[in-house]
């Protein structure tokens, strides 16, 4: 620590282990700030390459930082109100983004929490498009930031994959603090040009790197900056916390037949290694939950004398009816995890790109009514995805650590590649 704050330096064990790469460019991205600078301070470098990559950025600054030096009377306020305005344009227009034109909210510098209501209600209509969300860090060590963190995460659509980017936290806090989610870390590689040009973006914050009207302290003092003299900026994945929403799936389904086009190579080889990793030739008593439009429902009922599968969408479950109407030991439902796990006993229960959509209540649920169902030497197919779903509160590798946690469960089978993971495991 220096002066109580956390040099720089102790930082960089910690960040040598969370992993790299840049996002993936989206059609529409919105990004969030609590004051003007706050967008170039956490995530500039981030923008930029969104921006360059044909990202339609729509920035909302939520407060104008007029409260940057609190024992500033009225006047001075407002016009610092006016001039951190200017400099956010001096910023964009710095860093390439000159048709950004910042949607300013205006709402009380340093009082945030006091509005988060109505910050929620105008986010929720500004990001209804956005297929990328990017926010402050929920916990970073500032107020402000905390309440435009956690209502940009609550205005989210369900579609759009969610990022925060911490700024105070280098300052205030220790690589040790718990509060630090590492495992959901991302470091964004900056290029020199990059760094030089979001440099000269911060540069032009003028009034937050020289002295406050009092003498007081510059917000942004050398300390504080040394934190961004780094080869990339750190986002961390703000996923949901509830089960992603059966309206979701719904829509899917007005829009495709087939969401995820189960005719395609990637959907073909997943079946492919799906069905090889069963260990046994034949099954009894099969459950396929989420079974969608049916393809892999086909295919068990060539290796099973009885499938029961089910989804919670009805149109899915209309085309899966349809698609196996010919096979008299299959019956497709209406149905819902965990809900509509039958008791058992089971021979087979198959859990294929399901389990990450659900929180850590209904997953625990699930899988707890899974193992009952399963009789002794029952077996337990499981494959997910490997990217993070928006929609998902989890990634398909926590999925499978979760299953491996379970002690009445063992291995049998193990595979992974670049696109997804599969298990094989046999009830003890």
């Amino acid at each position: 620590m220096t002066g109580g704050h956390t040099a720089e330096d102790r930082w960089h064990p910690a960040l040598a282990g969370v992993p790299q790469r840049r996002l993936t460019a989206p059609r529409r991205a919105t990004v969030v700030a609590a004051h003007p600078d706050d967008e170039t301070l956490g995530a500039g470098g981030v923008v930029r390459h969104l921006h360059r990559q044909g990202t339609e950025v729509v920035l909302v600054v939520a407060t104008d930082g007029e409260a940057a030096f609190p024992g500033s009377p009225a006047d001075e306020r407002a016009e610092l109100a006016g001039t951190r305005r200017r400099e956010l344009r001096a910023a964009l227009d710095r860093m390439g983004l000159d048709e950004v034109d910042p949607v300013w909210l205006g709402l009380p510098d340093s009082a945030l929490a006091d509005h988060e209501e109505h910050l929620v209600a105008a986010l929720r209509e500004l990001m209804a498009d956005s297929d990328l969300c990017l926010f402050p860090w929920p916990d970073d060590p500032h107020p402000d930031h905390q309440a435009a963190g956690r209502a940009a995460a609550a205005a989210a659509p369900v579609a759009a994959h969610r990022w925060s980017y911490p700024i105070w936290l280098w300052h205030w806090r220790a690589p040790e603090d718990p509060s630090i989610p590492w495992d959901r870390a991302l470091l964004h590689p900056l290029s020199s040009g990059d760094r030089a040009t979001r440099d000269a973006a911060i540069a032009e914050f003028v009034s937050q790197l020289k002295p406050g009207p009092r003498g007081e302290e510059p917000i942004l003092d050398e300390e504080m900056l040394s934190h961004l003299d780094r080869d990339g900026e750190v986002l961390f994945r703000e996923p949901r916390r509830r089960t992603a929403p059966r309206d979701r799936f719904v829509e899917l389904y007005e829009r495709r037949d087939d969401p995820w086009d189960g005719t395609g190579w990637y959907e073909r080889r997943r079946r492919a290694v799906l069905l090889s990793a069963l260990p046994r030739e034949r099954y009894g008593h099969a459950v396929e939950p989420a079974c969608g439009p049916g393809h892999l429902t086909r295919a068990l009922a060539e290796r099973c004398d009885r499938v029961d599968a089910f989804d919670a969408v009805p149109a899915a479950v209309r085309t899966a009816r349809r698609a196996t109407s010919n096979l008299p030991g299959v019956r497709v439902r209406d149905g819902r995890l965990p809900a509509a796990l039958p008791g058992g006993p089971v021979d087979l229960v198959v859990l294929s790109e399901i389990l990450y959509y659900l929180d850590d209540r209904d997953l625990t649920a699930t899988l707890d009514r899974v193992v009952a169902a399963l009789r002794p030497g029952g077996h337990l197919l499981a494959a997910h995805w490997l990217p993070w779903a928006p929609e998902a509160p989890r990634d398909g590798r926590d999925v499978h650590r979760r299953l491996a946690a379970r002690p009445e469960l063992r291995c049998l089978v193990a595979h992974e590649d670049e696109e997804f993971v599969t298990h094989v495991w046999e009830r003890r």
